[in-house]
Protein backbone atom coordinates (compact mmCIF):
# COMPACT_ATOMS: atom_id res chain seq x y z
CA UNK A 1 0.00 0.00 0.00
CA UNK A 2 1.38 3.49 -0.57
CA UNK A 3 2.40 5.63 2.53
CA UNK A 4 3.75 9.12 3.50
CA UNK A 5 7.02 8.26 4.93
CA UNK A 6 9.34 10.61 6.94
CA UNK A 7 12.72 9.78 5.68
CA UNK A 8 14.57 13.39 6.41
CA UNK A 9 13.31 16.65 8.66
CA UNK A 10 11.67 19.46 6.63
CA UNK A 11 12.33 17.20 3.71
CA UNK A 12 9.08 16.10 1.91
CA UNK A 13 8.22 12.71 2.64
CA UNK A 14 8.05 10.08 0.53
CA UNK A 15 5.74 8.44 -1.12
CA UNK A 16 6.31 4.61 -0.66
CA UNK A 17 4.79 1.33 -0.91
CA UNK A 18 4.68 -0.15 2.82
CA UNK A 19 3.44 -3.45 4.05
CA UNK A 20 -0.11 -3.66 4.91
CA UNK A 21 -0.75 -4.13 8.24
CA UNK A 22 -2.16 -7.32 10.06
CA UNK A 23 -4.53 -7.15 12.74
CA UNK A 24 -2.85 -7.88 15.89
CA UNK A 25 -5.01 -9.92 18.02
CA UNK A 26 -6.37 -7.00 20.41
CA UNK A 27 -6.37 -4.62 17.06
CA UNK A 28 -8.17 -3.63 14.10
CA UNK A 29 -7.44 -2.83 10.40
CA UNK A 30 -8.92 0.58 9.52
CA UNK A 31 -9.30 1.31 6.17
CA UNK A 32 -8.55 5.25 6.15
CA UNK A 33 -11.06 7.23 4.21
CA UNK A 34 -10.13 10.42 5.96
CA UNK A 35 -7.17 11.93 8.04
CA UNK A 36 -6.27 15.28 9.02
CA UNK A 37 -3.35 17.16 8.76
CA UNK A 38 -2.48 18.63 11.91
CA UNK A 39 0.13 21.09 12.76
CA UNK A 40 1.56 18.70 15.41
CA UNK A 41 2.91 16.70 12.03
CA UNK A 42 4.44 19.41 11.56
CA UNK A 43 6.09 19.79 14.40
CA UNK A 44 7.40 15.86 13.66
CA UNK A 45 8.16 16.77 10.17
CA UNK A 46 10.26 19.57 11.37
CA UNK A 47 12.19 17.19 13.61
CA UNK A 48 11.12 18.62 16.78
CA UNK A 49 10.78 17.72 20.34
CA UNK A 50 14.09 15.76 21.29
CA UNK A 51 14.36 18.12 24.02
CA UNK A 52 11.56 16.17 25.65
CA UNK A 53 12.93 12.95 24.74
CA UNK A 54 10.06 13.10 21.93
CA UNK A 55 11.31 13.15 18.66
CA UNK A 56 9.67 10.98 15.65
CA UNK A 57 12.17 8.49 14.39
CA UNK A 58 12.59 9.03 10.47
CA UNK A 59 10.97 6.44 8.64
CA UNK A 60 8.04 6.31 10.75
CA UNK A 61 4.90 6.83 8.71
CA UNK A 62 3.42 9.83 10.31
CA UNK A 63 -0.78 11.17 10.48
CA UNK A 64 -2.66 11.11 13.82
CA UNK A 65 -6.41 12.15 12.78
CA UNK A 66 -7.82 9.33 10.77
CA UNK A 67 -11.51 7.99 10.19
CA UNK A 68 -12.50 5.06 8.01
CA UNK A 69 -13.95 1.33 8.11
CA UNK A 70 -12.75 -1.62 10.07
CA UNK A 71 -11.57 -4.23 7.23
CA UNK A 72 -9.58 -6.90 9.52
CA UNK A 73 -10.46 -7.62 13.31
CA UNK A 74 -8.22 -9.49 15.46
CA UNK A 75 -9.30 -12.89 17.66
CA UNK A 76 -9.36 -11.24 20.85
CA UNK A 77 -11.63 -7.86 19.79
CA UNK A 78 -15.17 -7.93 21.16
CA UNK A 79 -17.97 -5.69 19.70
CA UNK A 80 -16.45 -4.20 16.64
CA UNK A 81 -17.31 -5.64 13.22
CA UNK A 82 -15.32 -5.38 9.99
CA UNK A 83 -17.72 -2.40 8.08
CA UNK A 84 -17.84 -0.36 11.20
CA UNK A 85 -17.96 3.21 10.48
CA UNK A 86 -14.93 4.12 13.27
CA UNK A 87 -13.03 7.51 14.84
CA UNK A 88 -9.61 6.25 15.65
CA UNK A 89 -8.03 8.52 18.82
CA UNK A 90 -4.28 9.51 18.39
CA UNK A 91 -3.73 8.37 22.07
CA UNK A 92 -4.29 4.78 22.30
CA UNK A 93 -4.10 3.32 25.45
CA UNK A 94 -3.89 -0.69 26.26
CA UNK A 95 -6.78 -0.35 28.39
CA UNK A 96 -5.42 -1.87 31.84
CA UNK A 97 -2.85 0.26 33.27
CA UNK A 98 -4.01 2.53 36.11
CA UNK A 99 -4.47 5.19 34.46
CA UNK A 100 -7.17 3.74 31.62
CA UNK A 101 -8.68 1.75 33.84
CA UNK A 102 -9.85 5.07 35.77
CA UNK A 103 -10.56 6.80 32.48
CA UNK A 104 -7.60 8.74 31.94
CA UNK A 105 -6.62 6.61 28.71
CA UNK A 106 -4.93 9.53 27.21
CA UNK A 107 -2.00 9.50 29.50
CA UNK A 108 -1.94 5.35 29.43
CA UNK A 109 1.49 4.80 31.13
CA UNK A 110 2.01 1.86 28.28
CA UNK A 111 0.16 4.53 25.14
CA UNK A 112 0.73 5.03 21.68
CA UNK A 113 0.83 7.86 20.21
CA UNK A 114 -0.50 7.02 16.66
CA UNK A 115 2.33 8.51 13.68
CA UNK A 116 4.67 9.43 16.31
CA UNK A 117 6.60 6.45 17.31
CA UNK A 118 7.79 3.34 15.70
CA UNK A 119 5.23 0.66 17.20
CA UNK A 120 2.35 2.82 16.13
CA UNK A 121 2.83 3.90 12.54
CA UNK A 122 0.24 6.11 11.24
CA UNK A 123 -2.75 6.85 9.14
CA UNK A 124 -0.71 9.25 5.87
CA UNK A 125 -1.19 5.64 4.52
CA UNK A 126 -3.86 4.04 2.95
CA UNK A 127 -4.63 1.43 6.02
CA UNK A 128 -3.70 1.61 9.80
CA UNK A 129 -3.63 -1.03 12.55
CA UNK A 130 -5.28 0.31 15.67
CA UNK A 131 -4.07 -1.72 19.07
CA UNK A 132 -6.01 -2.72 21.68
CA UNK A 133 -9.22 -1.93 19.20
CA UNK A 134 -11.86 -2.64 22.03
CA UNK A 135 -10.34 0.19 24.30
CA UNK A 136 -9.23 2.72 21.81
CA UNK A 137 -12.24 2.65 19.11
CA UNK A 138 -15.72 4.35 18.77
CA UNK A 139 -18.39 3.39 15.67
CA UNK A 140 -19.44 6.76 14.41
CA UNK A 141 -23.06 7.78 14.41
CA UNK A 142 -25.09 7.76 11.62
CA UNK A 143 -24.74 10.78 9.64
CA UNK A 144 -21.38 12.07 10.97
CA UNK A 145 -19.37 12.37 7.59
CA UNK A 146 -15.88 10.97 7.72
CA UNK A 147 -13.68 14.26 6.64
CA UNK A 148 -16.07 15.59 9.54
CA UNK A 149 -14.49 12.69 12.22
CA UNK A 150 -10.88 14.15 10.33
CA UNK A 151 -11.16 17.06 11.23
CA UNK A 152 -11.91 16.04 14.86
CA UNK A 153 -8.78 14.53 14.86
CA UNK A 154 -6.52 15.68 18.02
CA UNK A 155 -7.72 19.92 17.83
CA UNK A 156 -11.31 18.67 18.21
CA UNK A 157 -11.01 16.31 21.15
CA UNK A 158 -8.53 17.97 22.50
CA UNK A 159 -10.19 21.24 23.21
CA UNK A 160 -13.38 19.93 24.17
CA UNK A 161 -10.58 17.55 26.59
CA UNK A 162 -9.91 20.30 27.85
CA UNK A 163 -12.73 22.52 28.22
CA UNK A 164 -14.99 20.07 28.87
CA UNK A 165 -13.00 17.93 31.52
CA UNK A 166 -9.70 19.64 32.88
CA UNK A 167 -11.44 23.58 33.46
CA UNK A 168 -15.08 21.85 33.64
CA UNK A 169 -16.60 25.19 31.92
CA UNK A 170 -19.86 26.32 32.74
CA UNK A 171 -21.91 28.69 30.91
CA UNK A 172 -21.37 32.63 30.86
CA UNK A 173 -17.55 31.87 32.08
CA UNK A 174 -15.00 33.63 29.72
CA UNK A 175 -12.65 32.24 27.75
CA UNK A 176 -9.63 33.53 25.62
CA UNK A 177 -8.05 31.46 22.49
CA UNK A 178 -4.36 32.55 21.78
CA UNK A 179 -3.58 31.51 18.18
CA UNK A 180 -6.82 30.52 15.92
CA UNK A 181 -5.20 28.02 13.78
CA UNK A 182 -7.41 24.34 13.74
CA UNK A 183 -6.88 23.74 17.28
CA UNK A 184 -8.11 27.41 18.12
CA UNK A 185 -10.46 27.02 15.76
CA UNK A 186 -11.85 24.17 17.66
CA UNK A 187 -11.62 25.76 21.04
CA UNK A 188 -14.00 28.51 19.61
CA UNK A 189 -16.65 26.32 18.58
CA UNK A 190 -16.58 24.09 21.78
CA UNK A 191 -16.59 26.80 23.99
CA UNK A 192 -19.15 28.79 22.51
CA UNK A 193 -21.18 24.96 22.50
CA UNK A 194 -20.46 25.04 26.16
CA UNK A 195 -22.22 28.18 26.45
CA UNK A 196 -19.53 30.59 27.18
CA UNK A 197 -18.03 33.63 25.69
CA UNK A 198 -15.09 33.74 23.62
CA UNK A 199 -12.18 36.34 22.80
CA UNK A 200 -10.30 35.16 19.70
CA UNK A 201 -6.62 36.45 19.35
CA UNK A 202 -4.54 35.98 16.38
CA UNK A 203 -2.21 37.99 13.97
CA UNK A 204 -4.05 37.31 10.71
CA UNK A 205 -7.52 38.69 9.49
CA UNK A 206 -8.68 35.47 8.24
CA UNK A 207 -8.68 33.44 10.73
CA UNK A 208 -10.41 35.66 13.71
CA UNK A 209 -13.16 36.47 10.10
CA UNK A 210 -13.58 32.18 11.05
CA UNK A 211 -13.57 32.47 14.85
CA UNK A 212 -16.29 35.25 14.43
CA UNK A 213 -18.11 32.72 12.03
CA UNK A 214 -17.74 29.88 14.61
CA UNK A 215 -19.49 31.82 17.84
CA UNK A 216 -16.72 34.49 18.92
CA UNK A 217 -17.94 37.42 20.55
CA UNK A 218 -14.35 39.72 19.99
CA UNK A 219 -11.35 39.21 18.20
CA UNK A 220 -8.10 40.86 19.12
CA UNK A 221 -5.05 41.87 16.64
CA UNK A 222 -2.41 40.59 18.95
CA UNK A 223 0.27 42.47 16.58
CA UNK A 224 -1.76 45.47 16.87
CA UNK A 225 -3.06 46.13 20.74
CA UNK A 226 -2.40 44.76 23.70
CA UNK A 227 -3.60 41.93 24.22
CA UNK A 228 -4.09 41.56 28.18
CA UNK A 229 -5.67 44.76 28.05
CA UNK A 230 -8.07 44.16 24.96
CA UNK A 231 -8.93 40.95 26.43
CA UNK A 232 -9.47 42.76 29.71
CA UNK A 233 -12.14 45.58 28.23
CA UNK A 234 -14.06 42.76 26.62
CA UNK A 235 -14.85 40.27 29.48
CA UNK A 236 -14.80 43.11 32.14
CA UNK A 237 -12.30 42.03 34.30
CA UNK A 238 -10.02 39.25 32.56
CA UNK A 239 -10.91 35.34 31.35
CA UNK A 240 -12.19 32.68 32.79
CA UNK A 241 -9.96 30.39 31.09
CA UNK A 242 -7.18 31.25 28.80
CA UNK A 243 -5.62 28.92 26.22
CA UNK A 244 -2.65 28.84 24.31
CA UNK A 245 -3.32 27.23 21.21
CA UNK A 246 0.20 28.03 18.99
CA UNK A 247 2.74 27.14 21.86
CA UNK A 248 5.02 30.53 21.11
CA UNK A 249 6.45 32.28 24.11
CA UNK A 250 4.63 35.35 23.64
CA UNK A 251 0.95 33.52 23.46
CA UNK A 252 1.99 31.33 26.46
CA UNK A 253 2.66 34.55 28.31
CA UNK A 254 -0.30 36.58 26.44
CA UNK A 255 -2.76 34.25 27.85
CA UNK A 256 -1.66 34.33 31.30
CA UNK A 257 -1.62 37.66 31.27
CA UNK A 258 -4.97 37.93 30.37
CA UNK A 259 -6.81 35.89 33.28
CA UNK A 260 -8.88 37.28 35.98
CA UNK A 261 -8.53 36.37 39.51
CA UNK A 262 -8.03 32.76 40.41
CA UNK A 263 -8.69 32.39 36.26
CA UNK A 264 -6.77 29.21 34.40
CA UNK A 265 -4.36 29.21 31.93
CA UNK A 266 -4.65 25.56 29.78
CA UNK A 267 -1.68 24.80 27.36
CA UNK A 268 -2.43 23.02 23.99
CA UNK A 269 -0.02 24.03 21.68
CA UNK A 270 3.59 22.75 21.79
CA UNK A 271 6.74 24.73 21.96
CA UNK A 272 9.30 25.07 18.80
CA UNK A 273 12.91 25.14 18.67
CA UNK A 274 12.45 28.56 19.72
CA UNK A 275 11.32 27.74 23.16
CA UNK A 276 12.85 24.13 23.44
CA UNK A 277 10.10 23.17 25.68
CA UNK A 278 10.79 26.09 28.21
CA UNK A 279 8.83 29.05 28.63
CA UNK A 280 9.48 31.89 31.65
CA UNK A 281 6.62 32.28 33.38
CA UNK A 282 5.10 35.76 35.72
CA UNK A 283 4.95 33.09 38.56
CA UNK A 284 4.86 36.13 41.05
CA UNK A 285 1.73 37.01 39.48
CA UNK A 286 -0.08 33.80 39.07
CA UNK A 287 0.54 32.97 43.14
CA UNK A 288 -0.77 36.93 43.98
CA UNK A 289 -3.94 35.73 41.90
CA UNK A 290 -4.25 32.09 42.77
CA UNK A 291 -3.60 31.35 38.54
CA UNK A 292 -4.00 27.84 37.66
CA UNK A 293 -1.65 26.20 34.81
CA UNK A 294 -2.56 23.11 33.48
CA UNK A 295 -1.54 20.90 30.23
CA UNK A 296 -3.77 19.14 28.35
CA UNK A 297 -3.37 16.52 25.75
CA UNK A 298 -6.21 14.70 23.24
CA UNK A 299 -8.51 12.71 25.11
CA UNK A 300 -9.72 9.71 26.92
CA UNK A 301 -10.94 7.26 24.22
CA UNK A 302 -13.86 6.34 26.40
CA UNK A 303 -15.12 9.42 26.09
CA UNK A 304 -14.71 10.06 22.57
CA UNK A 305 -19.04 9.33 22.30
CA UNK A 306 -19.51 12.63 24.44
CA UNK A 307 -17.94 14.45 21.71
CA UNK A 308 -19.79 12.80 18.94
CA UNK A 309 -23.00 13.22 20.52
CA UNK A 310 -22.82 16.94 19.72
CA UNK A 311 -21.33 16.61 16.17
CA UNK A 312 -24.30 14.49 15.16
CA UNK A 313 -27.02 16.94 17.48
CA UNK A 314 -25.06 19.87 15.04
CA UNK A 315 -23.58 21.52 18.63
CA UNK A 316 -20.35 21.23 17.17
CA UNK A 317 -19.81 21.16 13.25
CA UNK A 318 -15.86 20.39 12.95
CA UNK A 319 -16.82 20.32 9.13
CA UNK A 320 -17.18 23.84 9.24
CA UNK A 321 -13.37 24.12 9.67
CA UNK A 322 -12.33 22.05 6.33
CA UNK A 323 -10.97 24.42 4.62
CA UNK A 324 -9.22 22.02 1.88
CA UNK A 325 -9.10 18.48 0.70
CA UNK A 326 -6.49 16.90 -0.58
CA UNK A 327 -4.48 13.92 -2.30
CA UNK A 328 -1.65 11.57 0.15
CA UNK A 329 0.66 13.13 -2.68
CA UNK A 330 0.00 16.79 -1.31
CA UNK A 331 0.56 16.42 1.91
CA UNK A 332 4.34 17.74 2.01
CA UNK A 333 3.64 20.51 0.47
CA UNK A 334 0.48 21.19 2.49
CA UNK A 335 2.98 20.63 5.29
CA UNK A 336 5.79 23.26 4.21
CA UNK A 337 2.52 25.92 4.05
CA UNK A 338 2.17 25.77 7.70
CA UNK A 339 5.74 26.78 8.16
CA UNK A 340 4.83 30.63 7.33
CA UNK A 341 1.32 29.92 8.73
CA UNK A 342 -0.14 29.96 4.74
CA UNK A 343 -2.97 27.77 5.69
CA UNK A 344 -6.30 28.39 8.04
CA UNK A 345 -8.99 26.41 8.98
CA UNK A 346 -8.56 22.60 8.75
CA UNK A 347 -7.05 20.24 5.50
CA UNK A 348 -7.88 16.80 5.23
CA UNK A 349 -6.36 14.00 3.28
CA UNK A 350 -9.81 12.44 1.24
CA UNK A 351 -7.31 11.03 -1.43
CA UNK A 352 -5.40 7.80 -1.09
Amino acid sequence: MQAAVLESYGEPLELEAVPEPEAADHGVVVEVEACGICRSDWHAWQGHGEWADDQVPLGQVLGHEPAGRVVEVGADVPGLDVGDRVAVPFNLGDGTCHQCRNGHGNVCVDGYALGFEAAAPGAFAERVHVPHAAFNLTRLPDGVAMDAVAALGCRYVTAFHALAHRVSLTGGEWVAVHGCGGLGLAAVQIATALGAGVVAVDVRDAPLSMASDLGADATVRADEESVSDAVDDVTDGGAHVSIDALGRAETCRNSLACLRARGTHVQLGLTTDAERGEVALPVDRMTRWDVSFLGSRGMPPSRYDELLRMVQSGRVDPGALVTNRVALSDVSDRLAAMTEYETHGIEVVTEF
